[in-house]
């Protein structure tokens, strides 16, 4: 594990050596690294180790369960248990994708590249999605959130999300249980605004996992801060009841790279 972590720290000093390398991310979409180490905007991210990897209860997950590390999903199950105290919000949060292997990044990141697709480039793309290697989704602590039942005026990963009662439930609330919007509007990253995608950093530094995840993501939250974003704080009293310790989640599955 050690190892593990040693080279994703190499991986992300940035060095002219490596920078400058161009990198295949698909087939015909050969780009260089930005001089910080970023790839089309996006930070390099390691993949999560698949002992740390559990199942959120239940029909969270849309499509395919869904799977994140164990100390973000603690803090899931907490914050749905929140949710469902308001009528407008309750049962209708899904996770539409949460922990991707890098490879299984790639295919989403390339399915939509080419003529007759929806972007042109992988730079086009990138405004909307991570490169391979470069995603949050791999580190097992990011997740997209849709809302069931599905409506007409707001498909997944749309930001009409922001304009629902769980979507604003979340951007009031969801800092609460540790997770921060990762793509505010007109962030410096150049990605979209992506109200539905959120990372889990715990309420505090000394939450059980917070200090590791803080540390996954420090770059990202010192150099390109999300909003709303966590500052230090008590678990508010209103939500004490409901988040008295969980079940906790299942282990995997782990997907197939």
């Amino acid at each position: 594990m050690r190892v593990r972590w040693l080279a994703w720290l190499l991986m992300m000093a940035p060095a002219a050596a490596t920078a400058l390398t161009p990198v295949t991310l698909c087939p015909g979409q050969t780009v260089e690294p930005m001089p910080d180490g970023r790839m089309l905007g996006h930070l390099p991210y390691p993949e999560a180790n698949p002992a740390d990897l559990v199942t959120i209860p239940g029909d969270f997950g849309v499509g395919r369960p869904c799977v994140m590390h164990r100390d973000a999903a603690a803090a899931m199950a907490q914050l749905l248990a929140a949710a469902d105290l308001v009528p407008a919000v309750k049962g209708k949060l899904r996770g539409v994708s949460c922990f991707r292997t890098v490879e299984r990044q790639r295919q989403i990141f390339c399915s939509q590249i080419g003529p007759r697709k929806r972007c042109a480039n992988a730079a086009e793309r990138a405004k909307s999605s991570g490169p391979p290697g470069y995603s949050e989704h791999a580190t097992g602590y990011a997740l997209d959130f849709g809302i069931r039942p599905l409506t007409q005026r707001c498909g997944d990963v749309s930001d009409c999300i922001a304009r629902t009662p769980p979507g604003q439930w979340l951007l009031q609330h969801a800092a609460e249980f540790g997770f921060e919007l990762s793509f505010p509007p007109g962030n410096a990253q150049g990605v979209t605004w992506e109200p539905w995608h959120w990372r889990w950093v715990g309420i505090s530094v000394t939450a059980p996992g917070a200090a590791t995840a803080r540390a996954l993501f420090a770059t990202a939250r010192t150099r390109f801060p999300g909003f709303p974003r966590i500052d230090d704080l008590a678990i508010p009293p209103i939500w004490r009841a409901v988040i008295a310790p969980a079940p906790n989640p299942s282990p995997g599955p782990i997907w197939p790279k």
